[in-house]
């Protein structure tokens, strides 16, 4: 088993550090953390979407200004999408697994907010399928979602809107997220001039925002880290994915989330009872309500009973996006997985601060790229030390 020893993670927002400055802070951070050096580290694994968003094809090397000893170390750049960071954390943790490397560092980052939102839209377009729906926004792509999910299951306004409000809500416990600005009710769920429709039934209010930032994470081989003073286990994880082109797949249904989220508990020994909290996919709060029952917390069409009944929310059952989510703490899509993964770390070692779930234990992780395409879920826990 893999364990995670040490973390970084800077805070998201529209920042005037450098896409490297980034790099080499949240990569410090977490080297600092784990008592490790630049020596004891085999190969460095960045996520980083790109997509013509920056352009920095080499920043992985950029990864060996966090110190001297990582010169000459392997540095690879990896991208799938919304889920470049998890892929990343993937490709270290086989790595690791197969005995090539003692220790990896993985880092996710993103330079979003020099671009216009329309270079950002075309960029991140990039990870739907270009023979069915090339030039097609990833709200419009979302809102198809969502109107066909609409369609089934009845007018879903009211539900959105609580979510966005207790993303926002949440992410007020965060100091590392990029809005730390209450919404109400009202005001996710009516249209008006703050609040304008971006692709039918999504408002501004529904949408992740665009975001600079990077998070990082070391990690090294089971019975290394025995005696660290902190140390995560990954119990379970799981890639899965599910056809690119919209028209070959559930609109109503995220199926290849679902189908990861219950491999990745079947390794882990778990269900979804067992979880205290997760850090899920809200690019749009559509995505969120669906994963509800991707989870396996309701039946199709019922994810709003869980948002209803409080099972979600912070003091319930199984709290979600604690951390404010991409809709509040931001989506800087290179940096998301990593990120997902830090904020989960943090809350079974019981060091999540104002955002803390009390007796969490099992956090699980949901990242996916693209229109529920590439799907990675983990579980994780507190190791013994």
């Amino acid at each position: 088993m893999v364990r995670i020893i040490g973390w970084g993670h800077t805070r998201f927002g529209r920042l005037s550090e450098s896409l490297e400055e980034l790099i080499v802070a949240a990569g410090r951070e977490a080297l600092a953390h784990s008592g490790l050096d630049g020596a004891a580290i085999g190969g460095v694994w960045l996520g980083h979407f790109n997509s013509g968003m920056v352009g920095d094809a080499f920043a992985a090397s950029m990864a060996l200004g966090i110190d001297e000893g990582l010169r000459f170390k392997p540095a690879t750049r990896l991208e799938n999408a919304c889920a470049s960071g998890s892929a990343a954390l993937w490709g270290a943790i086989d790595a690791v697994q197969a005995g090539r490397v003692d220790s990896a560092l993985v880092i996710g980052v993103e330079k979003m907010t020099h671009l216009s939102t329309a270079e950002v839209t075309t960029g991140l377009a990039g990870a739907s399928s270009q023979s069915e729906e090339a030039g097609v926004s990833f709200p419009e792509i979302f809102a198809r979602f969502a109107r066909a999910y609409g369609a089934a299951y009845g007018d879903q306004t009211d539900t959105l809107a609580r979510i966005a409000v207790k993303n926002h809500a949440n992410a007020m416990a965060n100091p590392l997220a990029q809005m730390h600005k209450p919404l109400d009710f009202e005001f996710c769920r009516t249209v008006s001039e703050r609040n304008p429709m971006i692709a039918e039934p999504l408002k501004v209010s529904d949408c992740s925002l665009i975001s600079d930032g990077a998070a990082a994470l070391v990690i090294t081989r089971d019975e290394l880290a025995r005696g660290a003073p902190r140390a995560v286990a990954i119990r379970g994880r799981a890639q899965v994915n599910d056809y690119l082109p919209m028209s070959r797949k559930s609109q109503t249904a995220l199926t290849g989330a679902a189908m990861a989220i219950g491999q990745a508990l079947s390794e882990a020994g778990a269900t979804i009872g067992d979880i205290h909290l997760a850090e899920v996919h809200d690019c749009f709060t559509i995505a969120e309500l669906m994963l509800y029952e991707a989870m396996g917390l309701a039946a199709p069409g019922e994810g709003h009973r869980v948002l209803a009944e409080g099972i979600v929310a912070p003091g319930g059952a199984l709290p979600v996006n604690l951390s404010g989510g991409l809709k509040a703490k931001g989506h800087p899509v290179g940096a998301t997985g990593v990120s997902m993964h830090v904020m989960a770390a943090r809350q079974v070692l019981g060091e999540a601060g104002e955002m803390q779930r009390p007796g969490a234990e099992l956090g699980l992780v949901v990242n996916m790229g693209g229109s529920g395409v590439a799907n990675y879920a983990s579980v994780l826990e507190a190791a013994a030390t």
